[in-house]
């Protein structure tokens, strides 16, 4: 079980004694499975109204595409479709908002706006990054990947069980944040399902994804409608749900403690399940 009983998130506290749902929002054109439904500002905010009622304890904001060949965006143009949504779901739906970016100018902007989550993709590798983030006083998610977006389905490939390369690769980045003044206690580790992995990759890291629980962090996992799923089982992603189900009580059974969805209401009810089970065991 994960050390990490809960987390302060700005102005409100993540408990995850248990196993908790967040709800993605995409503000993108572009998204593999919902790009361009959530652009304008109302729809969005309806989106997060939703999920929220569904059970999401948290809503992931993104506004930059990292679907596999996904070119990148501006600062400028991330920031513009991200702070008006942030800022619209702290003041309207007091939600605790987690915000979906690589871009030091965006974690500083939203966090000003009272976002209480970075979620980043490249491990706060990108110039400034890490520094923006130490700034922003929040808790950040750091997340394994090979490659960049628009080339990292190209033939991966590891010189060491996935595993072990995901592990040693968070480890790492674990080290240098905190070597920077960023505090342990305020990280999360993401496998990075999807990212410079193969299917095979993908089932692998998801059997052995007890290695990761050595590093006595919390996980967030993420694996949503995504190819892995598709591949399996050859369905395209809108009937992608039974398949994910089946993912998030197995990512839950081996110490997620944030299940990153498109789909909160069937999720909630999975995980809750899956949890009532395996506390008996505790």
């Amino acid at each position: 079980m994960n050390p990490t009983a809960s987390l302060m998130c700005g102005r409100h506290r993540l408990d995850l004694s248990y196993p908790r749902v967040m709800g993605i929002l995409n503000v993108t054109p572009d998204s593999f499975s919902d790009g361009g439904r959530h652009v304008a500002l109302d729809d969005a905010l309806r989106h997060a109204e939703r999920m929220l009622a569904e059970g999401a304890a948290m809503i992931d904001v993104g506004g930059e595409s990292t679907r596999p060949g996904a070119d990148p965006v501006s600062p400028q143009e991330e920031l513009e479709r991200v702070a008006p949504v942030v800022e619209a779901l702290v003041r309207e739906l007091d939600a605790l908002v987690s915000v979906d970016t690589s871009c030091p100018e965006v974690m500083r902007e939203s966090a000003a706006l009272g976002a209480g989550m970075i979620n980043d993709v490249r491990s706060l590798e990108r110039e400034g990054a890490l520094a923006a983030a130490i700034g922003s006083g929040l808790p950040v998610c750091l997340m394994h990947r090979q490659g960049e977006p628009r080339d990292m389905q190209q033939a991966p490939r590891y010189d060491v069980p996935i595993e072990e390369a995901v592990a040693d690769y968070l480890a790492a980045r674990v080290a240098e944040c905190e070597a920077a003044g960023l505090r342990r206690e305020r990280l999360l580790l993401d496998p990075g399902f999807g990212f410079g992995k193969t299917v095979e990759h993908n089932l692998r890291l998801l059997h052995r994804m007890g290695r990761l629980s050595e590093l006595e962090l919390p996980l967030l996992v993420g694996m949503s409608r995504k190819s892995m799923i598709g591949k399996v089982l050859e369905r395209p992603v809108e009937e992608r749900l039974p398949g994910g189900l089946a993912l998030s009580t197995l990512a839950v059974e081996r110490g997620a403690r944030i299940l990153r969805v498109h789909d909160v209401a069937p999720t909630v009810d999975a995980v809750n399940m899956t949890w009532a089970v395996l506390k008996e065991g505790c």
